[in-house]
């Protein structure tokens, strides 16, 4: 027999198998698991060049798989002019102002990070950057990434002014005399995004690697890079996964949806082919699937409603949102993809958007049958009640991030006043999806929220945040609680499901043969209370049995590379 390369004993290992649901130790050969069992029975796999690590009773899970996540954008920002730690308007100016001193030479002062609910109103104006910056042009997307911020010398230099057309997907946000405000909605971003200097080759490095590490401290192996393509000013991260795959310098596994243009045809699928294909052969990076935005987010009234928004006054308004895709023109490119076998990745926030990707998954079933690419629609903060069973019909699986279910500003300020009691009451259906049979996969949607997998199980299981994150000493009430989930199936839903969604069907649980890809706790989350889920940490992570990340700085095992 040939010995284990890694031992773990005298643990609680939940392995997210119904058969051995949990047990003490566990070996690993090759990077996979080779024994499950008790101290007694693994001990035999012990040999004179295996590491032996003692759990001392500490908690083992399945490495997180985050199904939806921008590490590459996320890190260069991270790197950068960063507002994401910042809670308030005075924040945002105190580190822009700071980030621009730093940086005398710079053309640009660009980052990203900024919320909406800091602002009254919802909205910053350029004026707010003005002083700050009066002579060189700046550029600041906001946290969830549909919106930018910008200042008069970056307007001017794109030439926006009041004659300039809002894009047909997206918006110039315009004050009461027809003035820009310096905020600019989806499409429209682009208008100045496109003269933004882009990041470097080395910086898109650095920041990817910057959030791997931060992702791996937080027990995370693998993940669905959202976005790979231009988009807004942020940069394709395509070659930057390829080199360090190739250089062994990307340890997660990670899977890349390439980005659909939503403004050509169906023409780019040869480029998309091009690209899968040059990704292919990849060591941890592939490229298998597509991303198509098919509408916006609520907060700027872009999420594509079946009926329109309310006004401020509660009236129904003429603005229902925006299909980025005609809807015809996305059934006939899901159908093409499909049958080149791309899985589809969509972004669907409004009722109108997951009703338009169900139904072109419909039609691509009609064409090709069932061909196991795994569909997944991500945000699904409003579905209409009759396409709660067509996920698990049409076997999409529901990818969830379910931080943003929960009762704090942007949900109570900037979206129930304008969705209405009815449809208010249909956000982020979790436990209705769960029950109707649909898969559930979990992810963080990085940089926009926390990339912490237990900030979004905490609010899966309670349907509220903690007092902590509000900064309030009281917690808002749970948020449609009928909608919560059990904390095992939360927490499959960012192993196994995630895993399935990314084809990595190696990964997800802990069973003899699957990939050593491990999270060790510094607590057993089923043995405290769900209010102190938030509170989880991880302490070790290995992925392939190779630890990538140790709270005490400890080093890789000895002959992982």
């Amino acid at each position: 027999m040939r010995h284990a390369d890694l031992v773990l004993l005298n643990g609680t290992i939940w392995t997210a198998s119904p058969v051995r649901h949990r047990i003490s130790a566990l070996a690993v050969t090759g990077g996979r698991i080779t024994a499950l069992g008790t101290d007694r029975e693994v001990r035999e796999h012990i040999g004179p060049r295996t590491e032996v690590t003692d759990l001392g009773g500490r908690f083992v899970q399945p490495g997180f798989t985050d199904a939806h996540v921008h590490p590459v954008i996320a890190g260069i920002g991270m790197l950068g002019c960063d507002l994401s730690t910042g809670r308030t308007a005075r924040d945002y100016r105190a580190t822009i102002a700071a980030y621009a001193a730093a940086h005398p030479g710079a053309a640009w002062i660009k980052g990203s990070g900024w919320s909406f609910d800091a602002f009254p109103g919802g909205l910053p104006h350029r004026d707010q950057l003005d002083d700050i910056l009066p002579d060189r042009p700046a550029y600041f997307p906001v946290r969830d990434g549909h919106s930018a911020w910008a200042n008069s010398r970056a307007l001017a230099l794109a030439g926006v002014d009041r004659h300039t057309p809002d894009p047909a997907d997206g918006r110039i946000e315009r004050d009461a005399t027809g003035e820009p405000t310096g905020i600019l909605h989806e499409g429209a971003m682009t208008i100045v995004g496109a003269l933004v200097p882009p990041a470097s080759a080395a910086e898109a490095r650095a920041g990817l690697l910057a959030a791997q590490e931060l992702l791996h401290s937080l027990g995370i192996t693998g993940w669905q890079d959202a976005l790979v393509g231009t988009y807004a000013g942020f940069p394709d991260p395509l070659d930057t996964y390829l080199a360090c795959d190739a250089d062994g310098s990307l340890t997660a596994r990670v899977r890349g949806a390439l980005w659909w243009e939503r403004d050509q045809d169906l023409g780019q699928i040869d480029s998309l082919l091009a690209r899968r294909e040059k990704a292919a052969g990849g060591r941890r990076f592939t490229a298998g699937s597509v991303k198509i935005m098919q509408d916006g987010v609520v907060e700027n009234f872009s999420a594509a409603m079946l009926e329109p928004y309310l006004d401020s006054c509660g009236c129904p308004g003429d603005n229902a949102g925006i299909s980025m895709v005609d809807p015809a023109v996305l059934r006939d490119a899901v159908i093409a993809l499909d049958g080149h076998g791309f899985q589809i990745h969509f972004h669907a926030l409004g009722d109108r958007a997951v009703r338009e990707a169900l139904n072109s998954l419909e039609a691509a079933v009609a064409a090709h049958g069932h061909t196991g690419l795994r569909h997944h629609l991500a945000h699904l903060q409003v579905v209409h009640p009759d396409d709660i069973p067509r996920f698990r019909i049409l076997r999409a699986a529901a990818n969830m991030q379910p931080l943003w279910a929960a009762h704090e500003p942007a949900m109570d300020e900037l979206t129930l006043p304008f969705l209405g009691e009815e449809r208010g009451r249909r956000q982020y259906p979790f436990g209705a999806l769960h029950a109707a049979g649909a898969v559930l996969a979990a992810g963080s949607d990085w940089f926009v929220s926390s990339p912490d997998p237990w900030h979004g199980i905490h609010v899966a299981v309670n349907r509220q945040v903690w007092a902590e994150e509000l900064g309030e000493p009281d917690l808002r009430p749970p948020f449609l609680p009928e909608q919560r989930l059990a904390l095992s199936d939360a927490l499959a839903a960012y192993t196994a499901g995630s895993a399935w969604v990314n084809h990595q069907d190696d990964a997800g649980v802990i069973a003899v043969g699957r990939l050593a890809d491990l999270a060790v706790l510094d607590r057993d989350p089923f043995a405290i209370a769900t209010t102190d889920l938030h509170a989880v940490r991880t302490v070790e992570t290995y992925v392939g049995g190779v630890r990538v990340y140790s709270a005490d700085g400890r080093t890789a095992a000895p002959g992982a590379h």
